[in-house]
């Protein structure tokens, strides 16, 4: 493990193009090579090593060590772009370990784009084969051959009943049998349905466009190559499938119309698409991805009025939703029309979820979640609150396995208004 003051005062030189660097020996043994990651020296001169992202990064305040902090994390960028220090182990593992929730950056004064960089880093060492092994991209493959999807989703369901599945991966309870998919109604908006979220939270879908309808307006849904948004892809360093994801959902949805998006990692991706892909096309497409909460904060008058007691509701809010997207407000806005909200005091940090971080790094997401854990029973000994509200797949699923053990339940915002109006029956 590196010590910090190795790295604090390397400065970045010009880089090259990835694949000369990859052929200089990336893939293979530890490499000391000047611009081997390809990283805008812009973007890493932005951070000026001031530590206020420290108290915001879940790997740093489980583990305690500099080098798991987002300042850590960009001085052994540095290091490496530099050739003062190589691609080993310990610098894979850093990079590895990151949750990429970007908690960090609505803290930064300097706006440091941490993401940006970490994706970079990642589609560095992905393209050498450093991370991101053949056994994950197959796993990755499957999310947009959704037959697939669905018929493997069920039969993990199925090995889950048996206790076949670790509880350490996190998985909460997998459907074994879900709701008819939902078929467009209009072309006032379109439904963005998804892999995961299709195939594990199928009935989400159903009551996002019960609430669309409640609201007086039409959805239609993807068509061919609207399976996958890529965002798995990206965090994983798959840039180039990642770009080929986002080409095909652009073409699923095509026109003007918002796009209504219930995953907050999805929507976060989605949103990404002009960044991703550089063209005005993408961009405008961009400007069109709404999250749902978004989207029915902005009508909840036009929806019914809820006609039973109000309960209390504890708000967890998906770091893709809160930090990436920065959509806070509307979820409250939304829940608000049906029940009493109760806040944590955690200041948005990580649950540990991460997408896909959750089983492939059990034992940190497993660290960071009982934060969160801890942080949500404190909040039900101030409160009567029997609900979790969670945006986002990942977390709610990473969350469950738990919580159900405390007698709480965990759903989707969209879910507790919908069964509230009773429009889920």
């Amino acid at each position: 493990m590196f010590a910090r003051q190795n790295w604090g005062a390397l400065q970045p030189k010009s880089s090259g193009k990835l694949e000369s660097k990859v052929k200089r020996g990336l893939s293979g043994v530890d490499c000391y090579c000047a611009g081997v990651l390809d990283i805008d020296p812009d973007k890493l001169s932005t951070c000026v090593s001031c530590g206020l992202c420290l108290p915001h990064c879940p790997t740093f305040r489980v583990t305690g060590e500099e080098a798991y902090s987002p300042r850590g994390r960009i001085d052994a960028m540095r290091a490496v772009e530099s050739g003062e220090l190589p691609i080993d182990e310990a610098f894979v593992d850093f990079m590895e370990t990151c949750v990429q929730c970007r908690g960090c950056e609505p803290a930064c004064p300097s706006g440091v784009q941490f993401g940006s960089l970490m994706e970079d880093t990642r589609s560095a060492l992905a393209a050498a084969g450093r991370i991101t092994p053949r056994w994950q991209r197959l796993g990755f493959w499957f999310l947009d051959k959704h037959r697939l999807l669905l018929a493997g989703s069920s039969a993990l369901a199925i090995a889950q009943r048996m206790h076949l599945v670790p509880k350490r991966l996190g998985l909460g309870g997998l459907p074994i049998r879900r709701p008819a998919a939902i078929t467009s109604t209009g072309d006032d908006v379109w439904l963005f349905t998804g892999c995961v979220m299709d195939a594990w939270q199928r009935s989400t879908h159903v009551n996002t466009a019960k609430l669309i309808e409640a609201t007086g307006a039409t959805y239609a849904v993807p068509g061919a190559g609207g399976g996958c948004c890529g965002a798995l892809h990206v965090h994983a360093g798959l840039t180039n499938e990642t770009k080929r994801l986002a080409i095909a959902t652009m073409a699923s949805m095509p026109g003007e119309a918002p796009i209504v998006v219930n995953s907050a990692g999805c929507g976060a991706a989605m949103k990404d698409y002009g960044h991703l892909l550089g063209t005005p096309g993408a961009k405008a497409f961009g400007a069109r991805v709404i999250d749902v909460n978004e989207y029915l904060a902005e009508c909840v008058d036009r929806l019914p009025v809820a006609t039973g007691e109000r309960q209390q509701v504890i708000i967890q809010d998906p770091c893709h939703l809160r930090h990436v997207q920065r959509v806070v407000d509307p979820v409250r806005t939304l829940l608000g029309h049906v029940a009493d909200v109760v806040e944590l005091d955690d200041d948005g940090l990580c649950c540990g979820a991460g997408g896909a971080y959750s089983a492939l790094q059990p034992e940190l997401a497993g660290q960071i979640r009982e934060r969160k854990v801890a942080s949500i029973s404190r909040a039900t000994e101030r409160s009567n609150a029997s609900l979790v509200a969670s945006a986002n797949p990942g977390c709610s699923m990473h969350l469950t396995g738990v919580l159900s053990e405390t007698g709480l339940t965990v759903m989707h915002p969209v879910d507790i208004v919908a069964t509230a109006l009773r429009l889920d029956c």
